[in-house]
């Protein structure tokens, strides 16, 4: 509609005037953007949607609990959407395996690439006789293995996000899994969300997917489960020493696709990390040309964490977000894995998305 001012009629020629040239700018004006958001969307290299990363995320992950006190506890989530809530420029959306059975389905088929069937009924089984553990501190709740699907679909979501609509996305779920082995579930892990979702990508036409690993703990159960994959390429910063003890720098894995970086305990950013990404994880990644990079997104390397002993800041996680930016446009997609300072985990979270919003 246009503005009332043009449809005002004067008997005074010299406004009759004005009113036309105004009408003719808007005209151009309307014209002119309609132009703009053509051209921009049958634009085959579409630049990254700005201020929209999706965020995949239910209350059904708050159900996955310890029956005693447990650091990976749902107020990890719970305190991160209610603090994400109040940031602009963020799409939530339940997981697909919310509404769809065939899409849990899927997400049990791609489990059963990644982990022994034996494993997984066992997993099923524990939750199924009322829960129990695979390990002292590795629980399973009633509806834990319903649970780890759902979240399964969450990453899945998140790939597709990124391959189909080209844009951002962080898979803000629980139960972690880039501990679990093919064999087992350990260290709060049950089914490997990010080595599922890897294997999913290369299903929907990627040639070459990365992992990066910035939690704090060697992702164990993903460089078991890709380590022969030549189509798949992972890199793990991690604590020397911390649990579970894996991750030595000179494993390079069967096809010479793993990178491992033990850092010392109380590395800051300033003081080797930021070294360490810009010039071994970059080099890394950029090399291997991937289609899509997954980045296991733990925050136990915070200074704050209960569980480990170094020292970044949430801002720290912006800037790797905007270092991988600048690589790989929006071809990123975020999974949580650890992280236990429930105050500092939005705070971080938000630093990691905020380079993608506008």
């Amino acid at each position: 509609m246009l503005p009332k001012c043009c449809m005002l009629v004067s008997s005074n020629s010299g406004f009759r005037f004005t009113s036309v040239i105004f009408l003719l700018i808007s005209l151009m004006i309307i014209l002119l953007r309609s132009t703009l958001v053509k051209s921009f969307a049958l634009s085959s290299k579409a630049p990254v949607k700005q201020g929209t990363v999706k965020i995949i995320y239910s209350p059904k992950f708050l159900e996955h609990k310890a029956p005693y006190f447990h650091s990976e506890c749902p107020e990890r989530l719970s305190r991160t959407e209610e603090f994400l809530r109040n940031v602009e420029g963020l799409e939530w959306v339940e997981p697909s395996g919310s509404v769809s059975e065939n899409r849990l389905n899927l997400a049990l088929s791609l489990v059963k690439k990644c982990h022994l069937e034996s494993y997984i009924k066992e997993v099923e089984s524990i939750a199924r006789s009322g829960g129990g553990g695979l390990d002292f501190d590795t629980f399973i709740h009633p509806k834990s293995y319903d649970i780890a699907l759902l979240a399964v679909t969450a990453w899945l979501d998140a790939v597709d996000s990124v391959l189909m609509e080209n844009k951002p996305a962080f898979a803000l779920a629980r139960p972690p899994g880039h501990h679990a082995t093919r064999k087992r579930g350990m260290g709060f892990c049950l089914f490997n969300n990010a080595a599922i979702a890897a294997t999913y990508a290369l299903t929907c036409g990627c040639e070459r997917v990365a992992i990066l690993d910035w939690d704090v703990h060697h992702g164990n159960g993903v460089a078991n489960i890709v380590e022969d994959m030549s189509s798949v390429r992972y890199c793990s910063l991690h604590e020397f020493g911390g649990y579970p003890m894996t991750g030595p720098s000179d494993e390079r894995g069967k096809e010479g696709n793993l990178l491992n970086i033990p850092l010392p305990s109380y590395t800051t950013w300033s003081s080797g990390y930021g070294d360490a990404f810009v010039q071994s994880v970059i080099p890394f990644l950029r090399d291997f040309k991937p289609d899509l990079v997954i980045v296991c997104a733990g925050y136990d390397a915070l200074s704050s964490d209960p569980l480990a002993s170094m020292n970044l800041t949430p801002a720290d996680f912006r800037t790797m977000t905007e270092l991988l930016k600048s690589e790989f446009g929006s071809k990123i997609m975020w999974g949580l894995e650890g992280g236990y300072d429930v105050i500092e985990i939005p705070k971080a979270i938000r630093e990691t998305i905020l380079p993608f919003l506008s």
